[in-house]
This record gives C-alpha cells, structure tokens and sequence, in this order.
C-alpha cells in the first residue's frame, strides 16, 4: 500500500525521505493503470536544502484549479477523450511546475480503482508575476482502459501538486472533485405526419448511454424525460408530460393533433449521464 499526504508541506531531501515509497505493481499493458503518483515521484529532486530548512519553508498557495473548463467529462465507446487541466498557484520564490490528476475510488491509499494521469511530465506553466503562475496540462481518458467499467462514471477526486522554486511543495490528494460521465444519446419520431386536426400523435423515442465495457450504446431504463412541443411559430418548446424510458430505454407517448409544430424529448441527465435534447421533430397539421 502507498501512503499518499492529504496536504504534503516538504521539499529537497526531505521531501525524498518522507514520501518515497515503493510503487504499487502497475496492471498490464491492456488492463487499466491504478499506479498513482505521489509527491515524491512527481517532484521529489534534491534541491541540497537541509532537513531543518524544508520543514521551515512556507509551501505554495493554490487559488484556483479548473478541469476540463468547469464542465463534465463525457466519454463515449470508442473515441478517448482530452481535456485540459490547469490550476494558479504562488510562492515568494515562484511556481515551476504543477501537477494534476483524477482518481476514482473511496480513499486514495485503499480502495482506488480509477486513475487518470496528465500526459506529460512536467506542466505548462506561465507567471504573471515573479511569484504566481498558471499551469496547464492534459489528461487523456481511454474507454475500456482507463474506463474500464461502467460503475467509474459519476463523481471524481481531483490530486492537485504545486512546485516552488526552491522546492517547496503543495499537494492536496482531495482537492475538489469533477464528474466523468457516460455519453448520452436521444432520439425522438412523431408520427403520423401530416395528421389531421384533433386525431393522436404518437411520439416515441430511445435514451441510451455509452457501455465502457462492451463499446456500444445500451437503453437507459427508468428514467424520467419530458416531452416538450414548439408550434412553428414560436421559438420556446414548452413541457407537455413527463415520461420514464422503460427496461430498454425506449420511450412511447401520445398526444393530440393541434397546431403545426416540433415534438421532442428532454432528458435532464443524472451524475453518471449528462443532459441530452433530442432534435424536435416536425408534424404538419393539417
């Protein structure tokens, strides 16, 4: 087992002594990567300070981290999936390198089974004064690698690392914590078109999301989706009913023939699946 500070304030040889340990034994080349870095990995060079002086120095201040600019990850069956992450951080020697990452699990020593890892080496970082910076770096999520089970969608721990210049050291393995869902798709059929005044309209549909561990879309069952309607003339859809997808995700629905116009379902997402609206589809009235 690793042991992995919530808040780590070292640098130099201290921050050698104190955090190296030996690595957990990565899965293989096809199953999915749970080696998470610590501090010591990450930063952990000698800087030549003294124990006495590391354990003094005032570490780094973090003042804002942003992950995929504020929105959810959303990661379908096949195509892998980069987003940017940066974070602003200060020190009265300056910031030389950050790190970020996200990590699925109840407790990041037990319990890990999810681990995404920035894709380089060292950050991206950019001062905008002799003591603060902002740096940047990207992650990658593979399904059916990194995602390599369906159970990994919904919330995320952010690790978040800052290096000084003189190798002081911030990191925080409960930062904050960001959502990485399972895309959603939403179809919808009004029919039949045209229909004549005051007769019924059937509208059916399907909500599905992406399956991480068979790489294709499976229905998303009882769920709740509104039908809304927009007349031709307007540009607002309104609610109409409100409806749950069945065991398979699909959805079936009627309504009364009025006024030309766009039917379309509304699925409002949950914390494993985002928002989705269908296209509205048109029924001429007659």
């Amino acid at each position: 087992m690793r042991i992995r500070a919530t808040v780590a304030v070292v640098s130099g040889a201290l921050a050698l002594s104190a955090l190296a340990v030996p690595a957990a034994q990565a899965d293989g080349p096809d199953g999915p990567n749970l080696d998470k870095t610590t501090a010591a990995e990450r930063f952990g060079t000698s800087t030549g300070k003294s124990a006495f002086r590391a354990a003094a120095a005032e570490m780094p201040t973090v003042s804002k981290v942003t992950v995929n600019a504020g929105k959810d990850i959303t990661v379908g069956t096949t195509n892998a999936k980069t987003f940017t992450v940066s974070l602003t951080a200060q020190h009265a020697a300056g910031i030389v390198d950050a790190y970020i990452d996200l990590w699925h699990g109840t407790d990041v020593e037990e319990g890990l089974d999810g681990y995404l890892a920035p894709n380089e080496d060292a950050a991206t970082c950019t001062a905008s004064t002799a003591t603060t910076s902002t740096c940047k770096l990207t992650i990658t999520a593979v399904p059916g690698s990194d995602l390599y089970k369906n159970a990994l969608a919904g919330t995320w721990k952010v690790t978040v690392g800052a290096l000084a210049a003189d190798g002081s050291i911030y990191w925080n393995d409960y930062q904050q914590t960001h959502r990485v869902q399972r895309i959603s798709k939403l179809t919808v059929n009004a029919a039949p078109e045209p229909v004549k005044k005051g007769k019924t309209i059937t509208v059916t549909g399907k909500l599905s999301r992406a399956n991480w561990e068979t790489f294709k879309y499976a229905g998303y069952a009882n769920q709740s989706v509104k039908l809304q309607f927009r007349k031709k003339t307007s540009s607002t859809y309104t609610t109409v009913k409100t409806i749950k997808t069945n065991s398979t995700g699909n959805l079936k629905t009627t309504v009364t023939a009025s006024v030309d116009g766009y039917h379309r379902f509304n699925f409002e997402g949950t914390s494993t699946t985002p928002a989705i609206k269908a296209a509205g589809d048109f029924v001429d009235v007659k």
